[in-house]
């Protein structure tokens, strides 16, 4: 790997920061099949938020009712109201993912990750294939039932937003991070849905030696079945990015070959997540902004790019504005980790990257 320890530790911390980050940014206009592109970029015309390049504005005093229907905890997530991080599931697994290392190490079974939402995570912070998986464990089946009985959702986001843990844990080593992510994600999802987990995953753990987003996605691509769409998909968008096409016109031509697999699919998510990291050319704030400007599942892409993002630039090179709000506290529905320290979930994560 080569990294030495202040750097690793400035690195993770940069992971961990970035994903509650981007998270939060994206939070209140998550629900894709509303907040559209075009209503999303409105919305920032009308609070004078663009270009955006800090959290997001509150709504305009004068809008007309239902004209920008925010996530009912905007006033949580936007600037000037952020006091620590909000609750969300996209920060719960990374917590979940580092309590499952800690407690089982890295040969832990797909089923031991069962037994941990079980324990540790309330049925109902649960949904699509997450909550197929749970009810599934409850009534007694084992993996890979879990994921593949009466599950329409199994290539859904869910399992992508669990990877990072095993990105940050296996830095410079994109092989071992996917695998990891595979056995996770076979708790919940099948096809597409795992391949989007090992390549989020693989591509955090490039991020960490890799020259840029570019390498660190192509490494990502080398984890993954080369013909399945989710692969298609990000070749596609890279392509596109390396022949000078704008992002907007990028999205579109994506939008157009996506069509029909809705706003939470693995698939179109993972090609705004690639247009937001390959157009923010490893620019913390940019890469963020456009992704959640890419709309769909703006909370989770915003936190799977921030996450890549914090890795590249590290801790020490994110802008404050998107830090200090945060206060070095999450908020969380996992049992027994509600008020945690950021620094302090990024300082055991170390500690699992330095002894794997």
């Amino acid at each position: 790997m080569g990294l030495h320890h202040t750097e690793l530790t400035n690195r993770i911390l940069g992971g961990w920061l970035g994903r509650i980050a981007g998270n939060m940014l994206g939070k209140p206009v998550e629900r894709g099949e509303y907040w559209t592109r075009e209503r999303i970029d409105r919305y920032l015309r009308r609070t004078d938020a663009l270009p955006l390049t800090d959290y997001l504005p509150a709504p305009p005093a004068d809008a007309e009712p239902g004209e920008f229907d925010l996530r009912p905890e905007w006033r949580e997530c936007v600037r000037g109201r952020i006091h620590g991080s909000c609750r969300d599931d996209d920060v719960d697994y990374a917590i979940l993912g580092l309590h499952l290392l800690e407690r089982h190490g890295f040969a832990f079974t797909t089923g031991q990750v069962g037994e941990l939402w079980l324990n540790r995570l309330p049925y109902l912070q649960t949904f699509t294939a997450e909550r197929v998986a749970y009810r599934n464990l409850a009534n007694g089946l084992k993996p890979p039932l879990t994921a593949s009985y009466d599950n329409p959702y199994q290539e859904w986001i869910g399992a992508l937003i669990r990877a990072d843990v095993f990105g940050w844990t296996s830095p410079g080593d994109p092989a071992r991070a996917a695998a990891l992510a595979r056995r996770d994600a076979a708790l919940s999802h099948q096809g597409n849905g795992v391949y989007g987990a090992m390549w989020a995953a693989a591509v955090i753990a490039a991020a960490f030696t890799a020259s840029g987003p570019r390498e660190a996605i192509e490494a990502g691509l080398a984890q993954v079945p080369a013909g399945s769409r989710l692969a298609r998909t990000v070749r596609h968008t890279a392509a596109l990015h390396e022949s000078g096409t704008s992002w907007a016109d990028t999205l579109t031509e994506l939008e157009v070959g996506t069509r029909g697999l809705g706003w939470i699919h693995t698939v179109p998510n993972a090609a705004v997540i690639t247009a937001g990291l390959l157009y923010g050319s490893g620019d913390f704030t940019r890469t963020i902004a456009l992704t959640v400007r890419g709309g769909l599942d703006t909370d989770s892409n915003g936190a799977t790019a921030g996450s890549v993002a914090g890795v590249l630039c590290g801790a020490s090179a994110i802008p404050a504005r998107w830090t200090a709000p945060l206060e070095d506290r999450v908020r969380s529905a996992v049992f027994g980790f509600d008020g945690a320290r950021i620094s302090e979930l990024a300082a055991r994560t170390v500690q699992l990257a330095d002894g794997r």
